[in-house]
């Protein structure tokens, strides 16, 4: 088995501007399983999907220990990196998160999404203290001899329809991006952006790697490796499509 600490460097090392690694979410170790069997050289969990497999809704409603036994069982079953979406650390204030983080690698992660939206709120978290929490993260990361990859997540296009998008929120995006990066984060994820102009705006003037989930209205993977993009996540797109297909399957035999 690789150790904790060569596949952190080696998630690392997965990303690259332009040759962006691609990460197909898991949601338990069965269907880790069957991605790392497709040819994944990473497993990603998202909360959307995780929450919906144990019965529970997005937002922090899965219990934080089902959601790390989770993923001490994931990396039990891949001998693959394992990152966690920790979605905004399951507490406010810096020292919940770190501690959480340190949790989520004591479970086997080698790194982790965290957002910057108000759980249970309407907003964001306001730019410097999400930048204090990222701090606090990073704290742990440090102190925990894992050097795990931090994927600073930004909710700005989430919280606008697609036909908002425009540069002022790519400029609040390129705003948190650089805050975050300062406060030692090792990624930036845009969800919901699409445009690829903006898409394309965002990997230049960001200097850490960005990361694009593939919706529906967001261009394929050749396109954002030209655009410049260096991690694609499917988040919760394989969960929902699995459940229409078992829907599907057992409304057939029902008849």
């Amino acid at each position: 088995m690789t150790s904790q600490i060569d596949k952190a460097k080696a998630f690392h090392a997965l990303h690259v501007k332009g040759n962006p690694v691609v990460l197909y979410n898991a949601w338990d170790p069965g269907s880790a399983a069957i991605i790392a069997k497709a040819g994944a050289k990473a497993i990603a969990t998202g909360s959307w999907p995780v929450a919906a497999a144990f019965g529970f809704a997005d937002g922090e409603k899965i219990p934080l220990d089902v959601a790390l036994d989770n993923i001490r069982r994931i990396v039990a079953t891949v001998d693959l990196p394992v990152t966690m979406d920790l979605e905004s650390g399951y507490g406010v204030e810096p020292a919940k998160v770190a501690k959480t983080v340190s949790r989520a690698l004591e479970a086997g992660a080698i790194g982790f999404n965290f957002e910057d939206q108000v759980v249970g709120g309407s907003g964001l978290h306001d730019v410097a203290f999400q930048a204090e929490r990222i701090a606090a993260a990073a704290e742990a990361v440090k102190a925990s001899g894992i050097p795990a990859f931090i994927n600073a997540r930004t909710d700005i296009f989430l919280k606008a329809k697609p036909d908002e998008h425009s540069d002022d929120l790519v400029d609040a995006a390129i705003e948190r991006a650089q805050a975050y990066a300062k406060a030692g984060a090792h990624g930036f994820f845009a969800p919901g952006l699409g445009d690829e102009a903006l898409i394309g705006r965002l990997c230049k003037e960001v200097e850490l790697p960005v990361n694009i989930i593939a919706l529906a209205h967001v261009p394929p993977k050749a396109k954002l490796a030209e655009l410049g993009v260096a991690r694609i996540s499917y988040g919760p797109v394989p969960y929902r499509q699995m459940a229409e297909w078992l829907e599907a399957k057992a409304r057939a035999a029902f008849e």
